[in-house]
């Protein structure tokens, strides 16, 4: 294991910086041609939105929503148990490598196609209303089940420090608290909602320095060499074998790197959004990837008593902070952290009431007069906020239900990625989309290889999230066994059944506006072959 992380993190810090070399050569390129970018006006809506964003604020954005202090310690017990160190030293720079691929190729849509539709405008674009609709259904889902997790995580942790052993009645309270203060502030004060987000991604960075100062003034308590231990492990049997542990135990990489798509989000806010927006949401990636890294090894290599670690269940980050600092510094240093996972709720409560506002303003969703009902006092989507907050709510009333939720989360959000990066390639395949539809961000010859590499990477991740164990008890006779599957696969034949005897001849899709000249391109060219079988000639 040892030799295969150190390989690992290698090709992580290579292909890093290569994407990063490649795409800033073909933006100077650009800026030589002149390239200008395109408003919102060509995509058939009236611009809104004030565009004053510029490219740290949106990057901070996702950075904030990503938010290493609350994926990488809410579920830093559930990877610890699953793969021991190794999840850290090796499972999170794996993780990373191929979110980077991603991250990349969503890049590129944002560069082509800035509008804050993001993901559910492009599958539109690319593929007509139908695989917009899903996909918009997709990243609701792991939009509200991200909220839920992150809320849950946030009052798992607040619940700890005043309880001391609460009970999961008293980890309800707090985390209906929490939910209906974010709630309100999004309801009313949006103002001080986006001042407290742009503060987030500050606080976040000093959050990151402070604990790595610390833990490591105190000094680790193993060599770096234990990153890479691959012995230690909770959930190993005669019928698991080590590597399929480590696998399930990615998820706590995997859902800390999401909601970096929130910079494509907020692109009709930003200037320049050609350039400023996909950057946003490549290098939060890379730098979220890069400190949630060193903030891990810290953390593990300052662990004393690993089992008593491994027993915290979804209290280990707490327990290991602990341990290594202890006293009234190591009570500041978690609620430090508390309050940065308060923040991380914030925005993504903000984020996902405004997909479901713009899916229901395009009649995506049951009710969506409702949904799409703005504020006349605050003008805010306020019946989507509290929408979400209800969901969110009622998602966490289940004992072991938290790895469940962070695995929806991380489908849902991940199937509505694979969408757009599919459709983009199958365009591509078929000559509709041409280097002339390419944003200054892209990278070239690249983008093929890396488009695959992504799509690869979504449908192994869904596949193992969807097989992986997860147990939620119903009643106390009767526990759900292999959750996450089940209720995934629920919700997909629900939806499809909703779609085929009621969205199917109602939902019209968003406005395409100049964007309509591509689909048109793409369904002569998909008539074109139903009607000749010949291949798409280049």
């Amino acid at each position: 294991m040892l030799l295969f992380g150190i390989m690992v993190n290698l090709i992580l810090l290579v292909v890093m910086f290569a994407i990063i070399f490649k795409a800033n050569r073909s933006v100077q390129g650009s800026r030589a041609q002149n390239v200008s970018s395109e408003d919102l006006k060509s995509f058939g809506y009236k611009q809104e939105l004030l565009r004053d964003m510029g490219g740290f604020s949106n990057f901070a954005v996702s950075f904030s929503i990503i938010s290493i202090l609350t994926g990488a310690v809410t579920l830093y017990g559930y990877g610890f148990n699953q793969g021991g160190p190794a999840i850290m030293g090796v499972g999170w720079p794996l993780v990373t490598l191929f979110v980077l691929f991603i991250a990349a190729a969503m890049a590129e849509l944002t560069s082509s196609i800035p509008t804050s539709g993001a993901i559910y405008h492009w599958a539109s674009i690319l593929g007509g209303p139908r695989w917009g609709w899903f996909t918009g259904w997709l990243n609701i889902i792991g939009q509200v089940t991200i909220v839920a997790g992150i809320d849950f995580g946030c009052a798992g942790f607040a619940s700890a420090l005043l309880f001391g052993n609460p009970t999961h009645a008293q980890t309800l309270i707090t985390y209906a608290v929490i939910l209906v203060m974010h709630a309100t502030f999004n309801h009313i004060g949006i103002n001080v909602v986006s001042k407290l987000n742009s503060f987030s991604a500050i606080y976040h960075f000093i959050g990151v320095f402070i604990i790595i100062g610390v833990l490591t003034a105190f000094g680790p308590h193993h060599n770096v060499g234990y990153l890479f231990n691959a012995n230690f492990s909770t959930m190993t049997s005669g019928s698991t074998p080590y590597w399929f542990a480590f696998l399930v135990g990615l998820l706590q990489a995997q859902w800390t790197l999401t909601g970096y798509d929130a910079s494509a989000h907020t692109s009709e806010e930003t200037i320049d959004p050609k350039v400023r927006a996909p950057w946003g949401v490549y290098l939060s990636v890379a730098i979220s990837g890069i400190f949630g890294f060193i903030l891990l090894a810290i953390v593990t290599m300052s662990i004393k008593d690993p089992a008593a670690v491994a027993q915290a269940g979804n209290n280990a980050f707490i327990v290991a902070i602990q341990q290594a600092v202890g006293g009234w510094f190591g009570q500041a240093m978690l609620w430090m952290i508390t309050i940065a996972m308060w923040f991380c709720g914030l925005s993504s409560i903000t984020s996902s009431s405004r997909m479901v506002f713009a899916f229901s303003r395009d009649k995506g969703l049951p009710l969506s007069h409702l949904w799409a009902h703005v504020s006349k006092k605050f003008y805010t989507p306020n019946y989507a906020i509290w929408l979400i907050t209800l969901i969110a709510f009622l998602a966490a009333i289940f004992n072991n239900v938290y790895a469940v939720i962070t695995s929806l989360s991380v489908i849902g959000l991940y199937g509505s990625y694979f969408i757009p990066i599919f459709l983009k390639l199958r365009a591509k395949f078929k000559g509709v989309w041409t280097a002339k539809d390419d944003g200054p961000w892209n990278l070239k010859n690249w983008s093929n290889p890396v488009s695959v590499i992504a799509c690869v990477w979504i449908i192994f991740l869904v596949i193992l999230m969807t097989i992986s164990p997860s147990d939620v008890a119903i009643t106390g006779s009767y526990t759900l066994h292999y959750a996450t599957g089940k209720i995934f696969i629920s919700v997909l034949v629900l939806l499809t059944i909703y779609f085929f005897t009621y969205a199917k001849n109602r939902f019209e899709g968003p406005h395409l506006g100049s964007y309509a000249e591509i689909s048109k391109r793409l369904q002569k060219k998909d008539e074109d072959l139903a009607i000749t079988g010949d291949p798409v000639q280049h």
